[in-house]
């Protein structure tokens, strides 16, 4: 089977869970044949290379969203008169928060890119900027983008640009004879998987461990102007919408995922929880050893950041070492802190709990530890679970608490925030209270800490649960199962024949468009010599494919 891998700023170029859990998808199939098409952020995601790939997978396509897109295609006046009315719906849509405008909008744009090629001169163009100035205007606009100034508009149709660069591209063609598309989030990753779906019927699947929708809500930059906010967040809703309804199955990686992608339109009978995989061989040794870890010391393990609510955690820890004065806390950061916000931190710290000595010759020690994974008494994040018996949670915000379900693995009994999929990770394993409730915090660890048998007992319930539920074998195996389903539903695309009837080989590859932004690498300098030898007839002035990378 061929699969179409869709990304966005991840596998095969970014470090982090994101990228992990791709590459243990691919690796874990090596029987199906794998094509990856990644929109990437940042020139020094790039830079930094891509992870090796195995043997199955064939080719890599990139296309920079970063990078400048004018690729110097003009319109005539048809065209231009097409692409007003096309853009001129999507924005209505937009602004008025209906579905149908928005969809028809979308879709004759990438009817228009696929015949006329790349639209950036158009979508930056004065005709773009007075469509959005009328469509926040108009009568039913929303609110909040009725007082769009001129500056709101030309922020908002530069952003819009950017977001509608995957109609251009030229994978169309290629991914119209894959066997699924597989968009490993929602958003504008999902985009070309969505547009194969409309024009030649390939089965879309959308993965989501982090809502794409809920991260752009939550993202408010500082000096953001309101009104291009409400634009753009009403533009990732009616995308989020039109790929929640058109999709062939979602799989979401929790319920509390889900509930948003309910709430966005999901139908259920096309939602399937599909959690996220882990190593769990990482954590084998101290999770099999239940005397590891000293029975006073509570351990955090995490990014330090505002959302991990650490200055609650402190003040609950000051609750603790009342009651329990022996009692340590290690925070360990597994990733660069927020700026300020670790210095914020460690000056709390040393304002509730000065530094303690045993005497008057022996130097004094702060209960509190800001240590780092890879350090000398915690190079893995087993080794720093290891470190205590009891593992403590206190976000205010969280999707899928990666970190909790270490823990779970390390057989830690947790203390947790109800936050995000918080309770469905955990069970009945362990302890959850209310964010930012420090004493209701503080009476959670101390109940564990005055009961280690019980702390060990929910422990070993943890470790249970998670080999039974997030584990890599159980992640691939889902796919494996959903990629088999989507195929034996049959071919939707018009004329498709028997699966597996036509081999790769015999496919003749061709492109939908050819923007140059979309070639990161192309070659200045082809050889017409070769290029006659393999049997290209016009030599040298043959364009080369723009954007493929064959492995």
């Amino acid at each position: 089977m061929r699969i179409g891998l869709l990304t966005e700023g991840g596998y095969p170029y970014a470090a982090g869970e994101g990228r992990l859990w791709c590459e243990r998808l691919v690796r874990g199939l090596p029987q199906h044949e794998f094509e990856l098409y990644a929109l990437s952020r940042s020139a020094e995601q790039e830079e930094r290379g891509r992870v090796v790939l195995p043997e199955h997978v064939t080719r890599v396509w990139t296309a920079p969203l970063w990078a400048p897109a004018d690729d110097g295609r003009t319109h005539s006046r048809r065209e231009r008169r097409r692409f007003a009315d096309s853009y001129g719906e999507l924005v209505d849509g937009i602004c008025t928060g209906r579905a149908d405008p928005f969809a028809a909008g979308l879709y004759g744009l990438a009817e228009l890119a696929r015949e006329q090629g790349g639209m950036y001169a158009a979508l930056r163009s004065e005709t773009a900027v007075r469509a959005v100035e009328s469509a926040c205007r108009a009568p039913g606009a929303r609110r909040s983008v009725r007082q769009a100034q001129v500056a709101d508009l030309l922020e908002f149709a530069d952003a819009l640009e950017r977001l509608l660069r995957p109609l251009s591209l030229d994978w169309y063609e290629d991914l119209r004879e894959v066997d699924v598309c597989h968009a490993t989030a929602g958003g504008i990753a999902a985009l070309p998987g969505l547009l194969a779906k409309r024009f030649f019927g390939v089965p879309l699947l959308v993965t989501e461990y982090g809502v794409r929708l809920r991260a752009h809500y939550l993202d408010r930059p500082e000096g953001g102007r309101p009104a291009v906010r409400a634009l753009l967040a009403a533009f990732h809703v009616r995308l989020a919408c039109e790929i929640y309804a058109r999709a062939d199955l979602l799989t979401p990686g929790n319920a509390h995922a889900r509930r948003w992608q309910e709430r966005c339109g999901a139908t259920r009978d096309r939602l399937e929880t599909v959690y996220p995989g882990m190593e769990a061989d990482r954590f084998a040794a101290v999770g099999e050893d239940p005397a590891c870890g000293d029975p006073d010391t509570l351990v955090w393990v995490g990014r330090i950041g505002p959302g991990k609510d650490l200055v609650g955690l402190l003040h609950a820890f000051a609750e603790v070492r009342k009651a329990a004065p022996g009692t340590r806390l290690r925070i360990f950061g597994t990733a660069p802190a927020v700026p300020g916000y670790l210095a914020d931190c460690r000056s709390l710290a040393a304002q509730l709990f000065p530094d303690e000595a045993a005497d008057a010759v022996t130097a004094g020690e702060n209960p509190v530890s800001f240590e780092e994974i890879g350090g000398p008494e915690a190079a893995t994040a087993a080794d720093a679970y290891g470190t205590g018996r009891v593992a403590v949670l206190s976000s205010v915000v969280e999707g899928f608490p990666a970190g909790l379900a270490e823990a779970m693995f390390c057989g830690r009994a947790t203390v947790s925030t109800d936050v995000g999929a918080v309770c469905e990770v955990i069970g009945g394993t362990g302890l959850v209270v209310p964010p930012r409730n420090p004493r209701a915090l503080a009476d959670a660890c101390l109940s564990l800490l005055r009961d280690p048998e019980r702390a060990q007992r929910l422990g070993a319930a943890a470790r249970a649960r998670a080999l039974e539920l997030f584990t890599v074998e159980q992640n691939v195996a889902a796919f494996r199962e959903a990629y088999l389903r989507l195929l034996a539903r049959g071919p939707a695309r018009p004329g498709a024949g028997v699966p597996f009837g036509q081999p790769p080989e015999a496919r003749v590859p061709g492109h939908w468009t050819s923007p140059g932004w979309a070639d990161p690498d192309p070659d200045p300098d082809p050889d017409p010599d070769a290029a006659a030898a393999a049997g290209d007839p016009a030599g040298a002035s043959a364009p080369a494919p723009t954007t493929e990378a064959t492995v």
